[in-house]
């Protein structure tokens, strides 16, 4: 599927993590970027490449680079983005989708009652193919937020992955191995099967957290990372309980422990992140590790607003989750780039702190780099076609003096007027494109929650 993009202003990433905005052009060649630009002096390579049935030896270089048309390209679709925004799609980093069936089921509990007496319950009567279907429904909510990809922890993985690959999603996957199920042979079999099942599908190591597993358990755990020298994700200090009683146990914190048992030697991170002193930011910091904030679940559960402004002033790599659609029941990443912001103002009482354009790169290239997808991080040539279209025909994005800060503090759910990934458009103008039937995703879920009481 070629595709070509014009008449649009398109956002581009700088190395120092900021922004800039291009007019111009945006080609998509199958899954991958391949020219960005105003649309004159394309390299030959490219015009030879998108020719249809004409050889590049008809054409001399002069000619090629500059004079043709590109309407006369091998084309299987030319969009007109009439000056809306084409920007990198946003990166879910934390997320438990198959929680659809928990969306408002559970509300206005703290967090060890909503856990314990009315999700694991719950999640006990899950069938296996449940998780196909709620994790559908779940994306179909993700295309809609112009979320192109999700880091994923929930039971049944292998459903996850197929729902995902079924419908052209992006998903990168985590244990939530813990004392109440799962073992560590799972866990590796998984890591080695689910990197090479999809291009679309990939694997990091991982547990659920250090409140529900043993220390033989996270030892078994430590000694994947160590046999893979690879990075490890885990629930980390979300409430204040857990980290106190954690210290009970060990004398340390969640992150500090970990760390001592090797666990970040390889990089990864932690999940929430909410209560960090000094030494649990030095620790992820030394290792280029990558801290999730989740604003909305930490706030509904009434857990904690997490330091991410003295975590950027270490260099600490931060990205954005939603966190389930039982602790949030929302999977918008605009909503959660303005908690992010606007909480951390509010924890310094300092409005100047964590500015938009930090909080949209944690929801897009930072929530990249911590899933390990470095290839559709931003908008590139060479890189993957993950993108969103914002309609900037929006009275919300009207006047058009900082795009930017606008998608942070004005922007919403209704300006994402096309999500593609991996080069397929799968959402547009309202409209799904995901090989499934969204009513029989509608119909499925509401079946499986009349079915768990």
């Amino acid at each position: 599927m070629n595709t070509r993009f014009y008449n649009a202003k398109i956002l581009l990433t700088r190395e120092d993590k900021s922004f800039e905005i291009l007019e111009g052009e945006l080609w998509v060649k199958g899954n991958t970027i391949c020219y960005i630009g105003d649309g004159r002096n394309v390299p030959l390579e490219v015009v030879a490449d998108l020719s249809a049935q004409k050889a590049a030896a008809e054409t001399n270089a002069q000619e090629a680079a500059g004079n043709f048309a590109a309407r006369e390209l091998n084309w299987d679709r030319e969009i007109d983005a009439e000056g809306n925004l084409i920007m990198p799609g946003f990166k879910n980093a934390h997320t438990h989708s198959a929680m659809t069936f928990l969306r408002s089921s559970a509300d206005d509990l703290p967090l060890q009652e909503w856990l314990y007496e009315q999700v694991f319950p719950r999640e006990a009567q899950l069938q296996e193919e449940d998780s196909y279907w709620l994790t559908a429904l779940a994306n179909l909510e993700y295309l809609t937020s112009g979320i192109t990809a999700q880091f994923d922890m929930y039971f049944f993985q292998d459903m996850v992955a197929k729902a995902c690959v079924d419908m052209g999603f992006r998903v990168v996957q985590t244990s939530g191995l813990n004392n109440f199920g799962g073992t560590l042979e799972e866990l590796e079999e998984k890591y080695l099967r689910l990197n090479d099942y999809d291009e679309l599908s990939s694997y990091i190591l991982g547990f659920h957290a250090e409140y529900t597993t043993s220390k033989e358990l996270m030892e078994g755990v430590a000694a994947l990372v160590q046999k893979y020298k690879a990075p490890m994700f885990v629930h980390n200090s979300e409430t204040k309980l857990e980290t106190d009683e954690c210290r009970q146990r060990y004398g340390v914190s969640p992150t500090q422990l970990f760390d001592t048992m090797g666990m970040y030697d390889f990089g990864g991170g932690g999940y929430h992140c909410v209560w960090f002193d000094e030494a649990d930011m030095d620790i992820f910091a030394k290792h280029g590790l990558t801290a999730v904030t989740n604003p909305g679940s930490n706030a509904k559960l009434a857990s904690g607003i997490a330091p991410v402004d003295e975590m950027r002033k270490r260099g600490i790599n931060l990205a954005i989750g939603t966190d389930g659609p039982a602790s949030n029941n929302c999977l918008d990443m605009f909503k959660e780039m303005f908690l992010v912001t606007s909480l951390a103002k509010l924890r310094a009482m300092d409005a100047s702190v964590m500015d938009a354009n930090e909080v949209l790169y944690m929801a897009t290239a930072g929530g990249a780099k911590g899933m390990g997808l470095l290839d559709c991080d931003c908008l590139a040539v060479g890189k993957k076609a993950d993108l969103i279209m914002i309609d900037l025909q929006q009275p919300n994005m009207q006047p058009i003096r900082n795009i930017t800060k606008n998608l942070v503090y004005s922007g919403s759910k209704q300006n994402v007027k096309m999500t593609m990934i991996n080069g397929k458009i799968l959402y547009e103008n309202q409209k799904f494109h995901v090989n499934l039937d969204t009513a029989e995703i509608y119909q499925r879920a509401n079946e499986i929650v009349a079915r768990i009481k």
